[in-house]
């Protein structure tokens, strides 16, 4: 008897010990599934054999990845994989709420067709110190057609693994239901004429109705295409026959900072403009820019600028410049004679489509006192700027280092989104972009 209970226990023991596993797993899965599901959506590198990331409208170097809905343009996706051997790419689309977490629609509830893809086109890097694969593909296409306006996110992804894409590229597709006017002023509560700039927007909606402004519309804005400084969430200041005034916010005011530094690598025969040097040292070129100073200087300087885009360009290339470019060691200095100790230096711009993360953070060389960094880049022309982030902040500033004038020509891309009561998607019913 006694070993018959004995071992009626250890089954039971066994048993209870199965459920208690299969309940933790379920609970992790489904917390690391949620965060997953609730953080937004970039256009970003994951994988460090990816390389220059584009998303822009066919037949376009620079601009928006905005498309209005059901129109007649695409949308052109390419990239670098660093080697000569051929892989497996695919592309799936996800729907995305106004702020860039997937939404809850099913995908036949925004896509006519298929939601994902495979990535053919592709072509060897030719004649170039670092061999490379540059792939792409178009959207909408004859598989793909989308039926509904709002954010969405591309994920491409290796070898049919959905869940560990290699990059994420975002865009939007706007039904224009509404007309935005804003525009920028350089008197505000902080200040008069100084640092800072302060933007006004209306939004007419006609005959477009909406409810309850102050829970139904999300207006979103961002000053150079960046998302460490932009504006979200905000109300609007009065709505009044048919026009939603933000006239007079606070949330609105935006550090001028100063016209972005810029450097042209296109060429290996001549120093571009902003470069001081280029080497070949047997296995690659590098490209030591100029020393870049601290603006010191109150006055402000206006110079054309690209507001952080860059440009793939070869000088001497017969056919594709795509896959004639190559991949350039580019070395950066910002000289000072002591570091920051209450923040860190970046290097900001759309080369790392404006991110605050490791790639973009420079080091402090004691010995020669500046700050430097090297970045793997394909020939081209590139605008940036140098951003100080303070301890404990998500937005960076100019100030410290570049400087900061009400005088500078940036540029505000402005989406107003709607959502009305019992709807369960972002709708993105306005767009605009001023300077």
């Amino acid at each position: 008897i006694i070993p018959y209970i004995c071992k009626n226990d250890f089954f039971e023991t066994v048993r209870i010990m199965k459920n208690i596993l299969f309940a933790v797993v379920f609970v992790f899965l489904f917390v690391n599934s949620s965060l997953t599901a609730a953080n937004p959506y970039r256009t970003k590198i994951l994988k460090p054999n990816i390389k220059t990331l584009q998303i822009r409208i066919s037949g376009t170097d620079f601009g928006f990845p905005i498309l209005k809905l059901n129109g007649t343009e695409t949308l052109t996706v390419e990239f670098d994989e660093m080697s000569h051997n051929v892989r497996s790419f695919g592309y799936t689309v996800l729907h995305c709420n106004a702020d860039w977490t997937v939404s809850n629609l099913n995908s036949n509830e925004y896509v006519d067709g298929f939601t994902r893809g495979n990535i053919d086109d592709y072509a060897f890097s030719q004649n170039t110190t670092f061999q490379y694969i540059h792939y792409r593909f178009t959207i909408p296409n004859q598989d793909m057609r989308f039926k509904i306006s709002g954010n969405y996110v591309v994920l491409i992804y290796e070898d049919n693994r959905v869940d560990d894409p290699v990059a994420t590229a975002c865009f939007s597709i706007v039904e224009p239901k509404v007309e935005i006017d804003a525009r920028v002023r350089a008197n505000t509560d902080i200040e008069l004429s100084g640092r800072y700039q302060q933007l006004d927007i209306e939004v007419n909606l006609a005959n477009y109705v909406v409810q309850d402004p102050a829970s139904e519309v999300k207006l979103v804005v961002r000053q150079n295409n960046r998302f460490d400084n932009e504006v979200a969430n905000i109300t609007p200041t009065f709505f009044n026959a048919g026009k939603l005034s933000f006239v007079n916010n606070k949330a609105l005011i935006f550090e001028g900072g100063n016209e972005y530094r810029h450097f042209d690598i296109s060429s290996f025969y001549a120093a571009g403009e902003g470069v001081d040097r280029i080497i070949f040292n047997r296995k690659y070129y590098e490209a030591f820019l100029k020393e870049d100073l601290m603006q010191k200087s109150r006055t402000y300087i206006s110079q054309p600028d690209a507001n952080g885009r860059f440009i793939i360009n070869f000088q001497e290339a017969f056919q594709d410049v795509q896959t004639e470019a190559d991949y350039v060691q580019v070395h950066f200095s910002l000289l000072s004679e002591q570091p920051f100790f209450d923040g860190q230096v970046f290097i900001g711009g759309d080369y790392n489509y404006n991110l605050l993360d490791d790639t973009a953070r420079m080091q402090y060389d004691f010995d020669a006192q500046r700050y430097t960094k090297t970045f793997l880049l394909k020939q081209g022309g590139y605008s940036y700027q140098y951003w100080f982030l303070p301890k404990g902040k998500i937005s960076a500033s100019t100030g410290k280092i570049e400087g900061s004038f009400w005088q500078t020509k940036n540029e505000y891309t402005i989406y107003f989104y709607h959502r009305a009561w019992g709807e369960r998607y972002d709708r993105l019913i306005g767009y605009s972009v001023i300077d």
